[in-house]
C-alpha cells in the first residue's frame, strides 16, 4: 500500500506554483492529484497527451479550452473523459478555494 494523503489538504498550496503528487503509478495507469491556486497554461500550450485522461474537480474551479476554441468549466465533483491526443489546456483555477484536480491517466488501447 502507498502513502496516505488527504485529497483536500491544502497546506502545499501556493499562489507561484502548481503542485502535482502522484498518488499511484502501477502499470499502464498513473493518478495524480494537482493542487492549482490561479495557475494556467502557458500561453501557446496545447497538452496533446498520448495517455486517456479522466479528471475530476474536487475543490473549486478550472476552465479546460480545447483546440477549436470551446471551453468546459469543471466545478466540484465535474469530471470529464479527455481523449488521446485532443489538444487541450487549462485556461484559468481558482484561487479561493484553490482547484483541487485528481486525474488518472492511461494508454489507450483499441
Amino acid at each position: 500500500m502507498e502513502g496516505n494523503v488527504n485529497l483536500y489538504n491544502q497546506q502545499t498550496a501556493t499562489l507561484e506554483e502548481e503542485v502535482i503528487e502522484l498518488l499511484s503509478s502501477q502499470g499502464n495507469v498513473r493518478i495524480e492529484r494537482i493542487l492549482s491556486m490561479g495557475q494556467a497554461s502557458p500561453e501557446g500550450f496545447w497538452y496533446d497527451q498520448e495517455e486517456m485522461e479522466w479528471v475530476c474537480v474536487l475543490e473549486g474551479q478550472g476552465v479546460l479550452q480545447w483546440e477549436d476554441g470551446s471551453k468546459r468549466v469543471l466545478e466540484r465533483g465535474d469530471w470529464i473523459m479527455i481523449p488521446p491526443h485532443v489538444r487541450h489546456r487549462v485556461l484559468s483555477t481558482s484561487v479561493t478555494p484553490p482547484c483541487i484536480w485528481l486525474a488518472f491517466f492511461w494508454k489507450y488501447e483499441k
